[in-house]
């Protein structure tokens, strides 16, 4: 469990003993309701990284859209929902080389046009998977309803496989950004678990010039 989910939790509970106190307690129901909720929205179940030359889903949700340009980069979009688990782990084993925060809008997450105009943390993990060195960067994107990104790590930060690295509270975005060395493993409409699910393997090659 996240502490955000104690916090929350905490505080409606206290509401409604007030309710009670003051009303009944079916006055109440409301502020338990909405405890139980964060309760649930904050776990932070325990999770094992795949082994092998992997890049796994930095987040739970829905990949909405798998995107391939001709130099063989590759954007993964994933789209969590506020049952979702919302703690994003690192998709790599490596070094944070930059993490970029970037003011935006808060539109609907799962929306192609969030991945550009919406609030966004950026962060770059430069790493050597399977014997050869590759960057991935992932973007925690705030959506309609979330309004606060958060994120534990800095520059220069090593990096375990699958490590916490931050959470998006409520619906939000998580989009991957993969260079041609890697191959796609998951599709648009497939659904994924954060730390892991496999969304790409490292090719065997050096991608053609």
């Amino acid at each position: 469990m996240v502490n955000y989910g104690y916090y929350y939790a905490g505080g409606l509970l206290a509401g409604a003993a007030l309710v009670t106190y003051l009303l009944s307690w079916p006055y109440a129901l409301p502020f338990y309701i909405l405890a139980a909720f964060c309760l649930n929205f904050f776990r932070d179940p325990e999770r094992r990284a795949p082994d092998g030359p992997v890049a796994v889903s930095p987040a739970d949700g829905k990949v909405v859209s798998v995107k391939s340009d001709l130099a063989g980069n590759s954007q993964i979009s994933i789209f969590l929902n506020i049952f979702n688990v919302h703690v994003n782990r690192t998709p790599i084993p490596g070094k944070i080389a930059c993490i970029n925060y970037k003011k935006g809008d808060f539109l609907v997450a799962s929306k192609e046009a969030a991945s550009a105009a919406n609030e966004q943390n950026i962060i770059e993990v430069r790493g050597v998977v399977g014997g050869r060195p590759t960057t991935v960067v992932f973007k925690q994107i705030a959506g309609l309803i979330a309004r606060r990104i958060i994120c534990y790590k800095h520059v220069g930060d090593v990096l375990a496989p699958a490590e916490r690295v931050g959470l998006i509270k409520f619906g939000s975005r998580v989009d991957v950004l993969l260079g041609p060395e890697w191959e796609l493993a998951v599709k648009a409409g497939e659904h994924v678990s954060a730390g892991s699910s496999i969304i790409a393997t490292m090719t065997a090659e050096e991608p053609a010039a």
